[in-house]
């Protein structure tokens, strides 16, 4: 494709998200931090879905429907060996009903074992879990459309079931999909509206360091493009950037940075490759520098990937807030 060819870049969106655990002050604070999300000019406000230390995300989006006016509200992604696709599809069709159709609809494999056990959940080969969340994409895509649903899988049989309520946004709420690695990312190319790029992460669940880098980034959006083929243009990508430092000295950030990483922390990093200066500063997944280097980062991940829809961690949304008037409306 010739750049006269290539459509012009998304306008960037952006994503705070919550969790509703104690250090943001609670379930009965989490509605009030949707609210400020809102107050603050986010787009979207995302749950993530984890069995420890948060609110349940199908409730949370109860609350966020009724008490929200304009942010889009969605999970940032539930873990799909929580829950039946017929029974998600209702929970889904009803949110999206009583928030004027704003909901996005975010699911993967699901990824962290420990919840697994501790919740007596059976953890599947990565494969099974793959396997289960195509099927289930393709029973949430026929019954968030209100149709009627018949479907004879390995792992879900669904017989004659229609959606219902019919949802708000038509033709039906948008599919987000996250994912790192490179089965999850030609599935999300098949059937998500929204892709979430996440580092790929080890057999513990345990985030790869190589995987941050803004070349792994761009491998992983090319995979993207090769399994989606003419849907490519169609799906918006997503990336969380999981640490905002503002700061007037980039060097020196990155520098205690790759220090912390040295010394096991985050305890969540598996560290199986050494980064320079450089790697952080350019990686989509850190944000160093004053309010302004960190729109222009934000602008060459999106001329380096295509990414435009960028997510905010917990507890991030306020250092993060000064940059969003930057790049609004581009």
């Amino acid at each position: 494709m010739s750049s006269a060819d290539a459509p012009a870049p998304r306008k960037f969106r952006f994503a705070a998200g919550g969790e509703g655990n104690a250090e943001e002050g609670g379930a009965r604070r989490f509605v009030k931090l949707a609210q400020k999300a809102e107050e603050l000019g986010y787009d979207s406000f995302m749950i993530p879905d984890h069995l420890g230390n948060q609110v349940g995300p199908i409730a949370a989006l109860g609350a966020l429907a009724v008490a929200t006016d304009k942010i889009r509200i969605g999970t940032a992604v539930l873990a799909n060996g929580f829950r039946h696709p017929a029974v998600l599809a209702k929970d889904a069709a009803t949110i999206d009903v009583l928030s004027g159709g704003r909901l996005e609809l975010g699911i993967g494999a699901g990824w962290m074992k420990e919840e697994f056990d501790k919740g007596g959940i059976t953890y599947d080969s990565p494969g099974v879990r793959i396997a289960k969340l195509a099927e289930s994409l393709e029973i949430l895509d026929t019954l968030l459309r209100g149709q009627e649903c018949n479907f004879q899988g390995e792992y879900y049989q669904i017989n004659g079931l229609k959606g219902s309520p019919r949802p708000r946004q038509g033709p039906r709420p948008p599919i987000v999909v996250g994912g790192g690695g490179p089965k999850m990312l030609a599935l999300a190319a098949k059937y998500a509206d929204i892709i979430s790029l996440a580092p790929p992460s080890n057999k513990d669940g345990k985030m790869l360091l190589s995987g941050i880098t803004m070349e792994a980034t761009a491998a992983r959006v090319e995979r993207i493009r090769e399994a989606a083929g003419d849907r490519f243009d169609d799906i918006e990508l997503n990336w969380t950037i999981t640490t905002i430092m503002p700061t007037d000295d980039r060097e020196a950030m990155a520098e205690m940075a790759l220090a912390a990483l040295d010394n096991g922390y985050p305890p969540n990093i598996e560290v199986d490759v050494k980064l320079t200066v450089e790697q952080i500063l350019n990686s989509p997944y850190l944000a160093f520098g004053s309010y302004e280097e960190i729109a222009d980062q934000i602008r060459s991940v999106r001329a380096q990937t295509s990414m435009s829809y960028v997510g905010i961690f917990p507890t991030q949304m306020e250092a993060f807030a000064p940059v969003i008037p930057l790049l609004k409306g581009e």
